[in-house]
């Protein structure tokens, strides 16, 4: 295995999906398939791992492993195996965004696993913008109508649109600071292997393109689509971003799509019920606090809000799994690795 960027083939790609369209039961499984992350494909268990490296000793994965619930065991073990075959010291594996079915796969090989956040699903046949739930929404919906915001989807191939999109992700960035970068990890990107499979909407105000929302294909038991890549210009209307995502869902809908769903946000919905037994009790203070205090870190409340008034029918926890235990060096290059910090 290479320690800088995946190397990308259209064959390892197109294995890839397929091994994702069969396998993966997780909301957020297109992320697998980023430009930069790694994927390591089963050679006795059929299946992959997505995963990347940070620093010289530490490995974040991405989920559990992609693999039929009876292999998923298997193929963690004949990954946690392909680390520890290398030369030095063994990498400590960090597992981020495990979902509540797979804890027990960590909890029995010795790691530490711990609530991290909630992600949050809309079931489309049974969604409504009418009713109380849906009231904000439709205030700022209505609002950005009358500002003369309009959607389209989009081609993001399209040389024109993606210079556009380009310039929103600049001021995107520009507005955030200097020092910030982009991930490429734990949320979606524009291009990369799985650009085919996205669907992208865009909002365009008075000529301009203001704002986008990218889509990614989920798969397993709730599939659909998922609510990924959120860029908009500080110039964009109130409302600009509900609109984009309205507008999708109404189409996802048109289609029968079965589930919209909007990811993980981490240190939301953190609660007792969904400890795990042998949880660290130094880490679940330390995630509390960061909700509690942690806008500065991350902005946890401000997420959760805006995927909570969109009234989700499934709100999941879900967990990170630390080998070894919590060490300060996994815990920050996982923090790094989400954006946390």
């Amino acid at each position: 295995m290479t320690a800088g960027p995946a190397a990308v083939t259209d064959r390892e790609v197109a294995r890839a999906v397929e091994l994702l369209r069969a396998h993966a039961d997780h909301p957020s499984a297109a992320l697998a398939l980023n430009g930069a992350t790694h994927r390591y494909q089963g050679r006795d268990a059929d299946g992959l791992v997505a995963y990347t490296r940070r620093g010289r000793r530490d490995v974040v994965q991405f989920a559990a492993p992609f693999a039929a619930p009876a292999e998923r065991g298997r193929l963690l073990d004949e990954f946690l195996g392909r680390l520890a075959s290398g030369p030095g010291a063994p990498p400590r594996l960090t597992a981020a965004q495990v979902g509540r079915a797979d804890v027990g796969l960590y909890a029995e090989r010795g790691f530490t696993v711990n609530q991290v956040g909630s992600t949050y699903g809309i079931d489309l046949a049974r969604f409504t913008s009418r009713g109380k739930a849906l009231a904000k929404v439709r205030q700022n919906v209505n609002r950005a109508r009358r500002d003369g915001v309009t959607v389209v989807e989009t081609d993001p191939g399209d040389p024109g649109d993606r210079r556009e999109l380009d310039a929103i992700d600049a001021e995107w960035l520009a507005a955030k600071g200097r020092h910030v970068k982009e991930l490429s990890f734990l949320i979606g990107e524009r291009g990369g292997p799985a650009a085919p499979l996205r669907r992208t909407f865009l909002a365009r105000h008075d000529g301009r393109t203001v704002g986008y929302i990218t889509y990614s294909p989920v798969w397993g038991s709730r599939p659909g689509w998922l609510y990924d890549l959120t860029r908009r210009s500080p110039r964009a209307p109130v409302g600009t971003v509900e609109l984009v995502n309205l507008t999708a869902l109404g189409r996802f809908q048109e289609e029968g799509a079965p589930w919209l769903h909007l990811g993980l946000t981490p240190f939301a919905g953190l609660d007792d019920r969904h400890e795990p037994e042998g949880a660290s009790r130094g880490m679940t203070k330390a995630l509390r606090l960061v909700a509690e205090h942690g806008r500065l870190v991350y902005p946890a409340r401000s997420q959760e809000a805006f995927k909570l008034k969109w009234a989700p029918h499934a709100i999941e926890p879900e967990y990170v799994a630390f080998q070894g235990g919590v060490r300060p060096v996994p815990l920050w290059h996982l923090l790094r690795t989400t954006g946390s910090i």
